[in-house]
């Protein structure tokens, strides 16, 4: 039975078209709604709704159905839509007329953004802990070749000196930037939807602070209204973030493709980390960070679906909204491969150390020679054009030299 269901038979094409994937994708989140179904129940038996007896009964049956999700056993049927409905139709099941007190006080709204923000968190953690692990293994790097000097690149061409501590260490900072991001994101995302009813408060004097703290959220969010506009708004910022941190995995696979080329040769992929063509004998392809560049696209693009799905919507809910869950899941999933997967490059990764040397050629100190002419009181632009005319006529001899 659906929650809104009213006596009217649905045409199965609709049924299926507004369901969509939907049942399949919410098989993430039963551990979740259990959770928040449980702090709700509480609440309930606080402000007199259900008995302590009852209270317990219902508990022990959310937890059975947790301890169903956990071995795979409990099922979301395409007609029950979602987890939501499927955990308040086995609690009807099993406790009866006791199993239809659970959605008191709670609209479908409020109950699934509990289950997604609880569930956002858990994977915003998993995301921070993984880009930790990401910037551990650039540190185990740079300790062991931060010394190894290489050309530095502006414009694809020879710049300045370099190495490979100043590489790791970019890539270091620029995570460490975008799990401060992540932070604040989480911390937008730490606040309890449950109360809120469908975005216009309930009729019922319920303990919004005590749900909240039962599930562990940070604060309340207060605007039973808000509570609906923000649905999207949070979406879209897990994206962004997400995508910052695939902004640096494509910056660094970018990097190590053009550094493992066979004509440059700073560094290598080993044989296991690489593919082979099915023609060419020869090829040792670099798939892996090809498909890491190529990932940024892909959550870039779920970030541009979602801003664009909450664009031009009033104020309440909408079920557009609906389309939020999948890119957000996809990015959370795609995000987590790409890090695990990057971490073990890095680990791998084999710097050859004379193939960086040997391209540390003389154009790189051009910058170097024309500060030593400022530190003995040369203008800099007077250095900046002695310098560029001694390499120059360098440059020529070498020409010269070659015919």
């Amino acid at each position: 039975m659906k929650l809104w269901e009213k006596g009217i038979a649905l045409d199965k094409r609709i049924e299926a078209f507004t369901v969509g994937n939907d049942y399949r994708l919410d098989r993430a989140l039963v551990k979740y709604d259990c959770r928040a179904s449980i702090a709700h129940a509480r609440m309930l038996c606080r402000i007199g709704i259900l008995t302590k007896g009852e209270l317990r009964k219902m508990i022990a049956e959310l937890e059975s159905i947790r301890a169903l999700d956990a071995k795979g056993k409990f099922t979301i049927a395409p007609e029950q839509e979602d987890c939501h409905t499927a955990i308040e139709n086995h609690l009807t099941k099993k406790l009866g007329q006791l199993g239809k007190k659970i959605h008191t006080a709670r609209s479908r709204n409020d109950q699934v953004l509990a289950a997604l923000r609880l569930y956002y968190k858990d994977e915003i953690d998993a995301v921070t802990a993984q880009a930790g692990g990401l910037i551990a293994a650039l540190e185990t790097f740079e300790k062991k070749h931060g010394n190894v000097v290489l050309p530095g690149y502006t414009h694809m061409r020879k710049a300045m000196p370099s190495s490979f501590g100043i590489w790791a260490q970019a890539f270091e900072d620029s995570l460490k930037d975008t799990l401060i991001l992540i932070n604040a994101v989480r911390g937008l995302i730490d606040q309890s939807p449950l109360g809120s009813g469908a975005g216009y408060g309930v009729p019922l004097n319920v303990n919004r602070e005590y749900t909240s703290q039962l599930c562990g959220f940070g604060c309340v969010q207060k605007n039973s209204l808000y509570v609906q506009n923000s649905r999207g708004k949070f979406e879209w910022l897990i994206l962004h973030v997400l995508s910052q941190v695939m902004l640096d995995i494509n910056k660094m696979a970018s990097d190590l493709m053009l550094f493992s080329m066979d004509e440059v040769g700073y560094v290598a992929l080993p044989g296991e980390l690489c593919t082979g063509s099915s023609m060419m004998p020869h090829k040792k392809n670099p798939d892996v960070l090809e498909l890491l560049r190529a990932q940024y696209h892909v959550v870039l693009s779920l970030e541009f679906q979602t801003a664009s799905l909450v664009g031009n919507l009033i104020s309440g809910y909408h079920r557009d909204l609906q389309l939020l869950k999948e890119p957000v899941m996809k990015a959370f999933h795609t995000v987590r491969e790409c890090l695990a997967i990057t971490h073990l490059v890095i680990m791998k990764l084999q710097v050859h150390e004379e193939n960086c040397k040997r391209a540390m050629t003389d154009e790189l100190y051009a910058t170097e020679k024309a500060y030593r002419l400022v530190k003995k009181g040369v203008p800099f632009r007077d250095a900046y054009r002695k310098t560029k005319r001694r390499t120059k006529a360098k440059e020529g001899g070498k020409q010269q030299a070659a015919l």
